[in-house]
């Protein structure tokens, strides 16, 4: 039997073998799969669906050897020649321990732009580009699988995770995390896509109810997922840990099974999130939840005794297995590629500033005060964050970096004097200070200009909070601004804010106190030169926000019921779980009770004034739109086009957002919704360019729950291509001539 098993195994590899970085590979036939799931035990198969820690248990007892610091990843069926396969977290970067013992190399990794900063390019070109040097050391480092990206909607913007994540828009963030998981994937590693679906909160995570309306679910929470499994093709899905109106996610027939797969034509498998206590195995396996993370040997015999108690017919098993190997014989372990242990990081460096260049923010310019001409400026740095940037969040979304460059370094490197006094003061203390009218005035009177460092941190295991230090500005902070925005505008002179932040927090109580507000996220590990490209013109800022900035914390209509100022144990690394209260909201469950009512849709359909609207960003020259057409092709596609020139002085891009309003129907509809989106190139100016987005029928859909369909209703839409979902450049009206409707079975 072994040797039979091993000439399957040969002639496999035979045939599926393609170099990495193949573009395309062809798939493996049912037939060579079943062979070898035929030649496996029951015990082994159940080995196969259960997962094992980077130094965890081989079905033999023996300890695996691993990438340290992995995530985790499967099990190896030695008899069967089937090798481990290794998965590392994570949306930012690889996530591997930088050192090891034995050896005095280093294996450190480069941290990418956060999520947020990368739809804030909007530009799917650059993220496949970051894709492509993600994958690539994936690949150089020995894993297979990247447990990325993530992609749940910025519901509310204390999420903790907020910064992995990408938009409160399902369309930009599938549109993203389709190209992400393309660049991964033309390494000839996976990506996993997560978290699937309607993960909306730390708190409470592993136990809290997400109770959704099914056109909310399916307009909001899903459809992201749904353009990035079609357009992208994810190796892997991650199931959340929530439940979704009453049934955990990693147990939904319903989620995993007809929608991924039957709706959507997923092919590949489903993974948990890392779970320390088992759900219910059988359960799992049988919704389509085919491996078991991080695995636990208890979940290895529950999966045994429900195939001989008949809680699990050995199909089913049969079928979740057959369905991994098909990716596990794709894995560059498999394959037995020769990784290097040594990335391109000087080349990925490059690449971070130039994606991070493009998706920085320009929130407010006044008077033109950037960029920077005079680079012999004495310059007062005020604020940690010019001097210790935080490159991204925590948790699994952190990456193990040689370094990252500073404002202040970055500053001195460019030539700009640095008021070296207050540097110093910076490096002397630990904790927040105030800076008070006396040091103000000094620094006023000795400095030309003020750029003031507002940072922010978050990550997993807990939620942010609406309070000072977070959400809205410490005391000291406020004190600080206000005292340097006064001494320096008395004496003739500019103050310059930057939000070293993964999201949003309260600006409208303070903005007026800068004259130029800089958001340049965290930005990975060139986050300094960011800055600086920025700052003095080098690159013309051309990032968009994909999330609105609201005026106050209630006016999200989430806020009342999100646990925004949650005291309990989970604040701690993870749900205490006596203390958990299944009967209390936002513990043991969440109402999305606003709907599809998330974002944009809300404040802009009903009128809400905003700090800063969705889709908005500033740039150092001006754009004109002109000759806006829509044409109607075949099969329900749609064409816009507009040209835009550039009207300004100096080279820049410009983002073209396409919303559509769609005519009364049966339901109720947001005023407009993002159907597309292009990045012009360059422009000179005087230059123009026209942009062409393609749409169709079945973009423009509405759910209407009584019928469980997609429903595009016949008549009169406009078509608006914008600078921000509040700017409206020009506009092109179009007809559906025909109704259509596409009827689903499955509810969430």
């Amino acid at each position: 039997m072994k040797r039979i098993c091993s000439l399957l195994l040969a002639a496999l590899c035979a045939q599926v073998f393609i170099p990495a970085g193949a573009q395309s590979r062809p798939a493996v036939t049912d037939s060579k799969v079943e062979d070898v799931v035929k030649a496996m035990t029951l015990h082994e198969k159940a080995t196969l669906l259960v997962g094992v820690y980077s130094y965890g248990r081989n079905p033999d007892g023996t300890t695996r050897k691993a990438v340290p610091g992995a995530a985790g990843g499967s099990a190896e069926i030695s008899r069967l020649g089937i090798p481990y396969a290794y998965y590392t977290d994570g949306p930012q970067g690889v996530r591997i321990n930088p050192t090891r013992k034995g050896t005095d190399k280093t294996f450190y990794c480069t941290a990418f732009p956060i999520a947020t900063m990368m739809a804030s390019t909007w530009n799917t070109d650059i993220v496949r580009e970051v894709g492509e040097a993600m994958g690539n050391e994936v690949l150089e480092y020995g894993n297979d699988i990247l447990l990325a990206p993530a992609i749940n909607i910025h519901r509310n913007p204390l999420c903790g995770r907020n910064f992995e994540y990408y938009s409160e828009d399902p369309f930009l963030a599938g549109k993203v995390a389709a190209a992400a998981i393309q660049g991964v994937q033309s390494q000839g590693v996976g990506t996993s896509l997560k978290h699937f679906a309607v993960n909306s909160q730390e708190t409470f995570r592993r136990e809290n109810d997400a109770r959704v309306s099914q056109r909310a679910v399916r307009e909001i929470y899903l459809k992201g997922f749904e353009i990035a499994v079609k357009e992208a093709r994810p190796w892997t899905i991650m199931s959340a840990y929530n439940q979704i109106n009453g049934v955990t996610a990693s147990e939904h027939h319903a989620l995993l099974t007809e929608v991924l797969r039957d709706e959507w034509g997923f092919d590949g498998f489903v993974m948990t999130d890392w779970t320390d206590f088992p759900r219910n195995t059988a359960a799992q396996i049988k919704a389509g939840n085919e491996q078991l993370m991080p695995g636990l040997e208890v979940q290895v015999e529950q999966i045994e005794e429900a195939v001989k108690n008949g809680t699990l017919t050995m199909a089913d098993v049969d079928l979740a297995v057959t369905r991994m190997l098909r990716i596990l014989f794709r894995t560059p372990t498999f394959k037995g590629y020769k990784y290097s242990n040594a990335p391109d990081l000087a080349a990925h460096a490059k690449l971070v500033r130039r994606a991070a260049d493009e998706g920085a923010v320009l929130l407010k310019n006044e008077g033109g005060v950037l960029p920077l001409r005079d680079k012999n400026a004495k310059v007062a740095l005020f604020g940690f964050g010019s001097y210790k940037i935080y490159q991204g969040g925590t948790g699994s979304g952190n990456v193990h970096t040689t370094g990252i460059v500073n404002v202040y370094d970055a500053l001195v490197e460019e030539g700009f004097r640095v008021h070296e006094d207050l540097a110093a003061v910076y490096d002397g203390v630990k904790i927040d200070f105030k800076i008070g009218e006396k040091l103000a005035k000094l620094r006023a009177a000795d400095c030309d200009i003020a750029i003031f460092t507002i940072r922010r941190s978050a990550g997993e295991f807990v939620d942010r909070r609406e309070i000072k230090g977070d959400f809205y500005l410490t005391d000291n902070e406020r004190a600080s601004l206000t005292n340097v925005s006064e001494a320096f505008h008395k004496a003739g002179k500019k103050v310059i804010v930057l939000l070293n932040t993964g999201g949003v927090i309260e600006t409208v109580s303070w903005k007026d106190m800068a004259d130029a507000i800089l958001l340049p996220w965290q930005p990975g590990v060139e986050a300094g030169h960011t800055v600086v490209d920025i700052l003095t013109g080098r690159c013309n800022p051309s990032g968009r926000l994909p999330m609105t900035w609201p005026v106050a914390y209630n006016d999200i209509p989430s806020s009342k019921n999100f646990p925004s100022n949650f005291e309990g144990n989970s604040w701690k690394k993870g749900p205490v779980r006596d203390s958990f209260d299944p009967n209390k909201r936002n513990e043991g469950f969440t109402e999305y009770e606003e709907g599809i009512w998330v974002g944009y849709r809300h404040f802009a359909t009903f009128g809400v004034p905003v700090s800063f609207p969705f889709g908005y960003g500033l740039s150092y020259t001006t754009f004109s739109y002109s000759d806006p057409v829509v044409k109607a092709g075949k099969k329900g596609a749609f064409t816009a086009s507009v040209t835009v020139t550039n009207t300004g002085s100096v080279p820049g891009k410009e983002v073209v957002q396409l919303y559509v309003s769609a005519p009364k129907g049966t339901m109720e509809k947001p005023l407009r919704e993002l159907k597309g989106f292009a990045k012009t190139r360059e422009l000179a100016p005087g230059e123009s360019q026209t942009v062409t987005i393609s749409f169709d029928t079945y973009g423009l859909a509405s759910f209407d729950e009584a019928l469980n369909a997609w429903v595009t209703d016949a008549g009169q839409y406009t078509a608006q291509f914008a600078a921000s979902v509040e700017d409206i450049r020009q506009s092109a009206s179009f007809k559906v001539r025909k109704a259509s409707v596409v009827k689903l079975s499955a509810k969430l």
